[in-house]
């Protein structure tokens, strides 16, 4: 599994203890976890006047330092949509509570190839990483432009990064989810066995699920032929419904149903005695009249609450979509 962690604030603890001497107290630590603040922090570093949105983390859990893919427009000044990545990072002072978070847009010679294997001329968005135990390979999804059919579910995979790095074959299509229709988003259960995807294939954006049959292969299931999902009728509002994130029991999605605070607000769906609940909106501390989109739940063990990441076009950011971060209690039962 790709792996770039860096926990560097160890190296400042010894030098600070070797320099104060042994007679001074250790700094008290007034929090045994961390904790994510619950204010929405615009991610600076990779924010830019042109939309950025459609994020993926990596496909493993986070420490303090995590690479971003994402989907913006900014190479084509406006125009189509490509692949491209930056890092996050984050530090919480065990003493002073205190939290602060950093991105920045860098190099990075594995990142530079995945992300060139799926950009075409058309657009790209929803990325979406994970880890197949089954197989040792780590995946990649997106959706891409296809010329009649609209938005297509594209995959590719590969050796985890380490050292040389990885030939990265061309995605292609995962024809068990596509249609004539606009197919987009995918998200994986914990166990891949269940897909959770949207498409426009019943008039608006629905959210549609499909179970792999018992006894194939992932790449087997990803490439047989066109099946028919089944929609997810808790959640579907007869609206758009879009951009579906399963984490576990939890799932959060983009809809511009009524009674929401404007534009597309973010939900949260837990799954519950064999199905999905109604879902509740993450109310106005994240939500807000203009669009919130494509969530992304973060877990760090060392931290007592859960974080997100989404984008939003509202005031404050670079302009067009922004990437944000907040701190999420889910809740437990």
């Amino acid at each position: 599994m790709a792996t770039q962690k860096f926990l560097y604030p160890i190296l400042g603890i010894i030098t600070l203890g070797l320099i104060s001497g042994c007679d001074e107290e250790p700094p008290k630590i007034n929090f045994d976890l961390g904790i994510f603040p619950d204010s929405v922090i615009v991610i600076e570093g990779l924010n830019t006047q042109y939309d950025d949105y459609n994020m993926a983390l990596e496909a493993s859990s986070i420490d303090s330092y995590e690479p971003l893919v994402f989907s913006s427009n900014r190479n084509s000044a406006g125009g189509e949509f490509d692949l491209v990545h930056g890092v996050i990072w984050y530090t919480f002072g065990q003493t002073t509570g205190y939290f602060n978070l950093a991105g920045e847009m860098r190099p990075d010679p594995f990142l530079d190839e995945l992300t060139s294997a799926f950009n075409t001329s058309a657009n790209e968005f929803g990325p979406f990483r994970f880890f197949n135990s089954g197989n040792g390979r780590e995946y990649m999804v997106a959706g891409t432009e296809a010329e009649g059919t609209g938005l297509d579910i594209v995959f590719t995979r590969y050796i985890p990064v380490y050292s040389p790095l990885p030939v990265i074959p061309d995605p292609i299509p995962a024809t068990v989810f596509n249609s004539d229709f606009n197919d987009v988003y995918l998200s994986l259960s914990r166990t891949l066995d269940t897909a959770y995807f949207c498409s426009d294939r019943s008039g608006d954006f629905d959210i549609f699920m499909m179970k792999k049959p018992s006894g194939s292969g992932l790449d087997e299931w990803f490439s047989s032929a066109p099946a028919s999902p089944v929609a997810v009728d808790s959640i579907c509002s007869g609206y758009n419904d879009k951009c579906p994130y399963v984490s576990g029991r939890y799932m959060l999605f983009a809809s511009d149903m009524p009674g929401g605070s404007g534009g597309f607000d973010l939900y949260l769906s837990v799954f519950r005695g064999g199905k999905w609940s109604s879902p509740v909106n993450l109310g106005p501390e994240i939500n807000t009249s203009a669009n919130e989109y494509r969530p992304v739940l973060g877990t760090d063990l060392y931290f007592e609450n859960r974080y997100l990441i989404f984008s939003s076009d509202r005031s404050g950011g670079k302009g067009g979509y922004d990437l944000y971060f907040t701190g999420i209690d889910l809740p437990v039962e």
